[in-house]
């Protein structure tokens, strides 16, 4: 049990400074900074190896920020604050200094909170009064300098470049055949990890939270646990549980992104600056809502939160520090990760002052941050909140995932809906959405799957969700997922169906790849991976979620080499980042003519043929039958093709099933 010190002497703690907020090394001991301008008194309290506390008053306050300097004590120090002040509930002022509360900048949290039921829960609430030094998690004060980079260099590739693999730690790997520390950060660095994802012609990995997070206590309730991660417990440090020793998380990170880097591959993080662990009003107090409940949350005017995430509570970045600890967190990772950029959930929550605003706070800041303005900015263009879709709103520099791609495409090969019109859009960029204040193409990234939702297996395999191992009677996940099963729910051995889905699914990989943006593939989707129709594996670390291998070389891999190939050769869609304009691209309906009004709206037609410069041709049949095409003039051979099921000869070319073939011209 934690025992505050007695008989020893305190240590002498001094003013110290302001700034950097948080704990830093310095050559003679610690400085300590944490703001709240609502606090009347802040204590440290510093732990030894045997658990005896030591509380110091943080001595200054300048401004918001309290602050003091101990010397004789560096890395390794395990430390938290108890934060005073009056508390009132019906204004969010939750103050009770007998909670330990972690650091907001810790960069390493020892412990984790266990709250799975109500008597546990009560040690971490804000009304409880017992003293839970003894349970609660410390922060502890880290170094960064130790790291060898060994002239890492950031490979910096242009967005027309750019190729994006989402994929989950733990997932991407824990079930890769015979690798050492599988499900790790250090399976990313493995020579044959990285020689797959090269070979399939990726520019950059998108990691699904890597940031320390918690089980929320209706998972910890059932036994579950948050595999995404999306529920952020400490915004600067590592996740442990990707360790193979979680106490060098950090590094084993670093020597992740090393690897990759050295290969020319970027790492991209997804993280979340939208909520925070403490969830809604009756979960728990460990961080935010101890040390300022309502300068870090927005507050509803009755002491509760707006959620406006779905997860319970919403930060305010409105708020000068709330803003300046996202700003440090985010460069501390650019700092001493290498990280190459960031993909921000639920990004419109960012911009929200409380209206969504591209000229905010926080973008401002962003812009101007000379570590920042240089790394790739995606936002999730959403959230919960009133007119919260604000995709193609955001401001440049950021690149948005383009939701209205994934949908119309599913639309147009699964549901076979034949609008040729959204289609085209679509494969030219979404200059309907992203082409103003000039923008370019690549500001739309462009994806048919994620991690939230169906598999590409699944989306060609199922018609309804399959949740139901998430404990919520198949409540959550999406509804609405354009799918199709093809004649079979799930799993089927009939070769016609197989046949049929593997049609849809090449036509979906193949849109993606060869379209005008920045194409983001779902990891595992290449080889067939399926979740079993759960459209919501966030909780499942298992099986379910991992990426589940296979034996031999499936068809799916070869054909998404192919295309990434074929998209690096094609200077329209890799080398320009430009809008299709001036005859660059000529859209022709299959008798090998410009397209009329009447073919663009005669939605049983689906099919067309996209001639691009440079003696490129796309044909395109979103149909199921037989399909023959007049081709224009030119010397054409197959460069990418779904299937051997064509034939070509005398300038037609009849294709025998739904799909998107793609030609050179010879003598250009």
């Amino acid at each position: 049990m934690t025992r505050s010190r007695k008989h020893s002497p305190k240590p002498k703690i001094q003013p110290g400074k302001p700034y950097p907020v948080g704990a830093t090394v310095c050559p003679n001991g610690v400085n300590f900074a944490l703001a709240s301008g609502s606090a009347e008194k802040v204590e440290l309290c510093l732990f030894d190896s045997d658990g005896l506390e030591t509380r110091l008053d943080l001595p200054a306050k300048t401004g918001a920020v309290f602050h003091g300097f101990v010397a004789g004590i560096g890395a390794g120090q395990r430390y938290g604050y108890r934060v005073h002040g009056e508390s009132n509930p019906a204004d969010g002022r939750l103050f009770n200094p007998q909670k330990l509360l972690a650091d907001p900048y810790s960069r390493r949290i020892d412990g984790k909170p266990v709250y799975g039921t109500a008597e546990e829960m009560a040690w971490y609430r804000p009304e409880d009064m017992r003293d839970n030094a003894a349970v609660a998690p410390k922060s502890v004060v880290t170094d960064d300098g130790a790291f060898d980079w060994g002239g890492d260099k950031a490979p910096d590739t242009p967005w027309a470049q750019t190729v994006i693999y989402e994929v989950h730690v733990k997932g991407f790997t824990k079930q890769f055949p015979d690798l050492k520390n599988a499900g790790t950060y250090l399976a990313l660095a493995d020579k044959r990890v990285i020689a797959y994802l090269k070979s399939l012609g990726v520019t950059a990995v998108e990691l699904l939270p890597v940031q320390q997070h918690l089980d929320e206590y209706h998972l910890q309730r059932m036994g579950l646990r948050n595999y995404w991660g999306y529920n952020t417990y400490s915004h600067f440090a590592a996740e442990p549980a990707y360790a193979a020793d979680a106490e060098n998380a950090a590094d084993e990170l670093r020597r992740a992104v090393k690897a990759l880097h050295k290969a020319g591959i970027e790492v991209i993080l997804d993280v979340v600056y939208n909520h925070t662990a403490e969830q809604d009003s009756d979960g728990p107090m460990l961080c935010q809502r101890g040390i300022d409940n309502p300068a870090w949350y927005w507050m509803d005017g009755q002491g509760g939160y707006e959620n406006w995430s779905g997860c319970g509570n919403t930060l305010n970045l409105a708020r000068r520090d709330v803003a300046r600890w996202a700003a440090d967190s985010l460069r501390y990772w650019v700092e001493a990760f290498h990280i190459d950029g960031f993909r921000f959930d639920l990004g419109t929550i960012l911009a929200r002052e409380p209206d969504f605003r591209a000229d905010g706070r926080f973008f401002q800041m962003l812009y101007q941050d000379p570590v920042l303005a240089r790394v790739k900015l995606i936002a999730e263009a959403w959230d919960l909140g009133p007119d919260g879709y604000r995709v193609g709103g955001f401001p440049h520099p950021f690149a948005e995932w383009n939701g209205l791609f994934r949908d119309d495409m599913r639309a147009f090969w699964v549901w076979e809906s034949g609008n040729l019109g959204k289609f085209a859009e679509r494969l030219a960029g979404s200059s309907d959405i992203f082409r103003h204040s000039g923008r370019s193409p690549s500001a739309g990234l462009n994806f048919i799957t994620a991690h939230d939702g169906f598999t590409l297996n699944d989306l060609v395999s199922y018609n309804e969700k399959h949740n139901e191992a998430n404990g919520e009677n198949n409540r959550d996940g999406h509804n609405e997922n354009i799918s199709f099963n093809h004649g079979a729910e799930g799993a089927t051995d009939d070769a016609h169906i197989l046949a049929e889905r593997e049609y849809t699914a090449k036509a979906l990989l193949a849109s993606l790849l060869l379209s005008n943006g920045t194409p983001m593939l779902l990891g595992g989707d290449e080889f067939g991976n399926s979740q079993q129709g759960n459209n919501n594996g966030y909780c499942q670390d298992n099986e379910t979620a991992w990426l589940t291998w296979p034996s031999e070389n499936h068809p799916l891999q070869e054909y998404v080499r192919q295309l990434t190939t074929v998209r690096r050769q094609i200077a329209l869609l890799s080398q320009q980042d430009a809008w299709w304009d001036g005859g660059s691209v000529t859209w022709l309906n299959t008798d090998g003519l410009p397209m009329s009004e009447q073919c663009w709206h005669n939605h049983g037609i689906k099919a067309m043929q996209v001639l691009m410069e440079g003696g490129w041709l796309l044909l395109v049949n979103a149909k199921k039958s037989r399909q023959t095409f007049t081709l224009p003039e030119g010397k054409w051979q197959e460069a990418c093709a779904p299937s051997p099921r064509y034939t070509c000869s005398d300038g037609l070319c009849t294709v025998e099933h739904m799909g998107l073939w793609v030609f050179k011209d010879q003598a250009v």
